[in-house]
C-alpha cells in the first residue's frame, strides 16, 4: 500500500453530511472486519469443482450407461472390435461435455482478469492505492480521465466526469455523471440501474472529468459480478442436449421392454438361463444406437470444417446442430447490425433543408479543438476536408457538462471567428440570428432574426432528426476579436444549422436479414441504446419498427407476459445484462431455439443462456469465452452459411436415427417374436452383435452425404412423434418381411438351426441395410443420389453379409453356406421391401416437414 498526504478536501466533508464512514473515509480495522463479512472485491468467486469432478459427469448420463454396458455385452459375447468402438465413441462424448463445463471458468476468469487491479482509495483520512481485491462497501475511492472503475459506486464529487460504460449497456456514446441532487441519491442497496447517472459501475472506464465515490456494492453483488456469476454456472440445456435426452429416453424404454419380454418368455419356456440371458441382453445392443456419438461427432465435425472455410469458428461441436435449429436470433444492435461506429450522416440549416455551412463550421471546430476526442468528432474529421483555406487557431473553451458545448477561435483571410458546437438546445439558447441554405447548399447572404417563430423551427428539426434515430450536434458562429476568450463570450451567435450522425448498419445486412426469416428464423433485437435508435436501426435493416419494448417495461412483467410480448416484439430497447438474458429465458419457455448475437460484457450472460452463443472476433474476451460460435467475418451472411451447415448436420443425425429407430426395431421386434415360436434361438448372440456391427459400419459415412433442400428450408428438431411413428411405422413393414423369411426358410428350405440362423442374418442385414437408401432422403430414392462414400459402405457391407457364410470365418461364426436359389429369394424379397418402406416412409416425411419444429 502507498499512501500520499491527507486530504482537507471541503467539497467532500459536504458531500459526507448525515452520511458513512465520514470524510475521512474508512478506518483500516473497519475496513478489515467489511473484508471479512463481504468477501474479496471480485466479479465472481473461482469455481471450486475438481478435475475428476468435470471428467465423471458426463460419463453419469443414460445414454452413456447403456453404451457402457453394450461394450460389456459385447466383450463377454466375444466381440471386442465393437467392444473397442463403443467404448471410444463414449470417451469422445465425454470429452466435449468436460471442455462445455471447462469453458464457463474461463469465461468467468477472463472477467476477472478485465477490471483494474489497483485502486485509489481514502483510507484513515488518507489517500491511498491499494489491491482493489481489498475493497469493501464505504471505502471512498477516487476517479481520474483514463481509470477503469473498481467497483459499484455513488458519486459524491464529480467534475464533467465522462464514462464509457458501452460494455455494460451497449450505448455507443460515453454517457455524462453527475452527483444526485440532495435527498435524491439511492442508498445503494437492491439492484443497480446502469443507467443511473449518479452510479459509476466496476468494469466502465472514465474518459474524462474527475469523481470521488462511495463504495456502495463490490464483489459478486456489482453488476459486473452478477455477469460473472452467471458466466460460472453450466449453461442451460441446449437443444442438442435435450433431443438427446429425450431419444435416449425412447431407446431405454423400448430396451427395457423388450429385455424383460424376452426374459419372461425364456423361464416361461425352461430354456437355458445363460443362453437366455445372453440373447435377450445381445437384442438390446441390437436397438441401442452405439454409433450415435461417432456419427454426431463426426457429422459435426465436418460441419465445423466447412465454417472454418468461411470464416465461422466452431468452439463447441454440438452447437452447430443447435444453429440449425435456431428459430429465433436475439441480436445485439450495435456491432452486429450495425458497424458500431458513429458516421457522418447530413448537414442542415434551421429548417432541415441541406447546408454546408453547418460542416465546415463544425469540421474546423473538430480539427483544432484539444480536449477529449468524441466519437462525433472523429465522424467529422473521417470526412474529407472541406476547402476552407488556411486558419489558424486563436483559443479554445473546453467542453463541459454545464454548457454542454464546445467553442474554438480561429483566424482566417475573413478576420477572427468563433466557431461553437454542441447540444442543440445548448447552442440555441445562446443564438441571437440564424442562416438559411441557399439552392447549392450555401448560405444566404445575411443572417435572420432567431425569433419565435425561428427557434421553434429549429427545435422542430433537432427533434425530427432524433425521431429519424440520428444523434444530433449544432453548429453556430460569430465574427469575433483576437482576444482571449471565455465563456462569457458565447452569446449573440449566429445559428449555422444542425449536423447528424448515426451509426450504420453493416452492408448487406438487410438482405441476409430477409434470406433468414425465409428460411424461418426470426430477427429480435436486444440492445441496451435508446429506443428511437433502435427503431431506426431495425427499419434499415427491414426489421417492422412497430414494437419496441424498453427495460423499464420488462420489470413491469411477469414471466409469461415477457414470453408473449417478446414473440410479438421486434425489438427490447434500453435493456440491462439480467433482462437481456431473462427476455432469452422467456422465449426458451415458449420452446424456442434461440441464438444470441453480441459482442460486449452486457452481452456475455446472454450468450451464456441461449442455446447458441455467438460472438465476433472484434469482441471483448469476456463475450468471445462465452460463445459457442465466432464470426471471424462481420455481417450476419456468414452467419447464415453457418445455420445452413447446422440444418445439414441436423439432417444427417437425422437420418442415422430414423434407421434405428425403425429397421433395428423390426429386426429386434422380429427376433423377440421369434423367440416365442421357434424350439431354437432364431439368432445366436455373437451373430445379434456382428449383425448390428455391420449394420452399423455401413451408416459410418452418413456423415458425407447430401441433404434435400427440405432439411435446409426450416429449423427442425429432435421431434420424438416422428421417431415414434417411424418405429411404429417402417419397423412393422421390416417384420413382415423378416417372418415371410422365416416361413421361406422352415417350409421352402427346411433349414435347420444353423442354415435358419445364416439365412435370417444374410437376409436381415441386406434388407435394413438397404432400406438406408430410402429413409435417407425426403423424396424417392431414384431422384435423391448418395454420396459416393455411403453408397460403397453400404453395398459393401451387403456383399461382405452375403459372402460370408462361403469363408473360411463361417465356421468360427456358426454360418453354414445357403442354396443359389436362396439368393435369388433375398434379392425378390429385399426389392418388394424397398417400394413398400418407401412407401409407408412418404407420408410420415410429410408429417414431420409440414410440421413448425417443437
Amino acid at each position: 500500500m502507498t499512501t500520499s498526504a491527507r486530504v482537507p478536501d471541503r467539497e467532500l466533508s459536504a458531500a459526507f453530511t448525515g452520511s458513512t464512514p465520514g470524510p475521512g473515509g474508512l478506518r483500516t480495522a473497519d475496513a478489515e472486519a467489511r473484508l471479512l463479512e463481504y468477501g474479496p472485491n471480485e466479479p465472481a468467486p473461482a469455481p471450486r469443482r475438481t478435475l475428476l469432478h468435470d471428467i465423471a459427469r458426463p460419463l453419469a448420463s443414460p445414454i452413456v450407461l447403456i453404451l457402457l454396458a453394450a461394450s460389456g455385452v459385447a466383450a463377454i459375447a466375444g466381440q471386442p472390435v465393437d467392444a473397442g468402438i463403443i467404448v471410444v465413441m463414449v470417451l469422445l462424448s465425454a470429452a466435449l461435455n468436460f471442455v462445455q463445463t471447462y469453458r464457463s471458468g474461463r469465461a468467468a476468469e477472463a472477467l476477472r482478469s478485465t477490471v483494474a487491479p489497483m485502486a485509489s482509495v481514502l483510507r484513515d483520512a488518507e489517500w491511498c492505492e491499494i489491491d482493489r481485491r481489498r475493497l469493501v462497501p464505504g471505502d471512498v475511492v477516487r476517479l481520474t480521465a483514463g481509470d477503469l472503475v473498481p467497483a459499484d459506486a455513488r458519486l459524491l464529487v464529480s467534475r464533467d466526469l465522462h464514462v464509457q460504460q458501452s460494455a455494460l449497456t451497449g450505448e455507443s456514446m460515453p454517457v455524462e455523471k453527475e452527483v444526485a441532487p440532495s435527498g435524491t441519491a439511492g442508498s445503494g442497496e437492491g439492484r443497480a440501474d446502469p443507467h443511473d447517472p449518479s452510479l459509476v459501475f466496476l468494469g466502465t472506464s472514465v474518459v474524462s472529468g474527475s469523481a470521488t465515490a462511495l463504495v456502495v456494492h463490490t464483489g459478486p453483488a456489482t453488476i459486473f459480478g452478477d455477469i460473472a456469476t452467471r458466466l460460472s454456472t453450466r449453461p442451460p440445456e441446449t437443444e442438442f442436449e435435450r433431443g438427446l435426452r429425450r431419444f435416449t429416453h425412447l431407446i431405454l424404454q423400448t430396451v427395457v421392454f423388450l429385455t424383460l419380454f424376452i426374459a419372461f418368455v425364456s423361464i416361461a419356456l425352461h430354456r437355458d438361463p445363460l443362453e437366455s440371458m445372453l440373447f435377450a441382453v445381445a437384442l438390446a445392443v441390437g436397438l441401442v444406437p452405439e454409433f450415435l456419438p461417432m456419427i454426431t461427432t463426426v457429422t459435426l465435425a465436418n460441419g465445423a470444417v466447412r465454417m472454418a472455410r468461411r470464416h465461422v469458428i466452431v468452439k463447441h461441436l454440438p452447437a452447430i446442430q443447435n444453429l440449425g435449429s435456431i428459430d429465433v436470433l436475439c441480436s445485439d444492435k450495435t456491432g452486429t447490425l450495425t458497424s458500431g461506429e458513429l458516421r457522418f450522416a447530413r448537414a442542415v440549416d434551421v429548417s432541415g433543408a441541406a447546408s454546408f455551412r453547418p460542416f465546415a463550421l463544425g469540421w474546423l471546430n473538430a480539427q483544432f479543438e484539444t480536449g477529449i476526442r468524441s466519437p462525433l468528432d472523429a465522424a467529422i474529421l473521417r470526412e474529407p476536408a472541406p476547402a476552407l483555406g488556411t486558419y489558424r487557431k486563436l483559443d479554445e473553451v473546453p467542453f463541459d457538462f454545464e454548457r454542454r458545448r464546445l467553442t474554438v477561435v480561429v483566424d482566417g483571410a475573413d478576420g477572427p471567428i468563433l466557431i461553437t458546437k454542441g447540444a442543440p438546445e445548448s447552442v440555441i439558447a445562446v443564438c441571437a440570428s440564424h442562416e438559411r441554405s441557399d439552392a447549392d447548399g450555401g448560405s444566404a447572404a445575411a443572417p435572420f432574426p432567431l425569433d419565435d417563430a425561428a427557434r421553434a423551427r429549429a427545435l422542430a428539426t433537432v427533434h425530427a432528426l432524433s425521431g429519424e434515430g440520428y444523434r444530433v450536434l449544432a453548429v453556430a458562429w460569430r465574427r469575433t476579436e483576437p482576444t482571449p476568450c471565455t465563456r462569457e463570450d458565447e452569446h449573440d451567435l449566429i445559428l449555422a444549422g444542425f449536423l447528424a450522425f448515426r451509426d450504420p448498419p453493416l452492408p448487406g445486412v438487410g438482405d441476409t436479414v430477409a434470406a433468414l426469416a425465409r428460411d424461418g428464423v426470426r430477427i429480435l433485437v436486444l440492445s441496451g441504446d435508446e429506443g428511437i435508435i433502435t427503431l431506426q436501426v431495425c427499419k434499415a435493416v427491414g426489421l417492422p419498427g412497430d414494437c419496441i419494448v424498453t427495460g423499464d417495461e420488462v420489470d413491469r412483467m411477469t414471466d409469461s407476459a415477457l414470453a408473449h410480448s417478446a414473440e410479438q416484439a421486434t425489438a427490447f430497447a434500453r435493456l440491462t445484462p439480467a433482462q437481456k438474458t431473462r427476455v432469452i429465458s422467456a422465449l426458451r419457455t415458449r420452446s424456442h431455439v434461440i441464438g444470441f448475437l453480441g459482442d460486449g460484457i452486457n452481452d456475455a450472460p446472454a450468450l451464456h443462456a441461449a442455446d447458441v452463443g455467438i460472438s465476433v472476433s472484434t469482441a471483448v474476451d469476456v463475450a468471445k469465452d462465452a460463445a459457442d460460435v465466432i464470426l471471424m467475418e462481420p455481417g450476419l451472411a456468414v452467419l447464415h452459411a453457418g445455420i445452413t451447415e447446422g440444418r445439414t448436420a441436423f439432417g444427417n443425425t437425422m437420418k442415422y436415427l430414423l434407421m434405428g429407430t425403425s429397421s433395428s426395431f423390426g429386426n429386434m421386434f422380429s427376433m423377440a417374436v421369434a423367440s416365442i415360436a421357434l424350439p431354437f434361438l432364431p439368432m445366436l448372440p455373437t451373430q445379434i452383435l456382428l449383425n448390428n456391427f455391420l449394420y452399423d459400419v455401413a451408416q459410418v459415412t452418413i456423415p458425407t452425404d447430401r441433404v434435400d433442400p427440405e432439411y435446409l428450408a426450416k429449423p427442425h428438431r429432435w421431434d420424438m412423434r416422428v421417431l415414434r411413428s417411424f418405429m411404429l411405422g417402417v419397423g412393422p413393414v421390416s417384420s413382415l418381411f423378416d417372418f415371410l423369411t422365416f416361413f421361406v426358410l422352415l417350409k421352402v428350405f427346411h433349414a435347420n438351426a444353423e442354415s435358419f440362423h445364416t439365412g435370417w442374418f444374410m437376409e436381415s442385414l441386406t434388407t435394413q441395410t438397404l432400406v438406408l437408401f430410402s429413409i435417407r432422403t425426403v423424396r424417392s430414392p431414384l431422384r435423391s443420389r448418395p454420396s459416393r462414400a455411403l453408397a460403397a459402405t453400404v453395398l459393401g457391407v451387403v456383399a461382405v453379409g452375403l459372402v460370408l457364410p462361403l469363408t473360411p470365418l463361417a465356421g468360427p461364426l456358426a454360418f453354414v453356406p445357403m442354396p443359389a436359389t436362396f439368393y435369388l429369394f433375398i434379392a425378390a424379397a429385399t426389392m418388394v421391401y424397398l417400394v413398400l418402406a418407401d412407401a409407408v416412409k412418404r407420408p410420415l416425411m410429410r408429417r414431420f416437414f409440414a410440421t413448425p419444429a417443437r
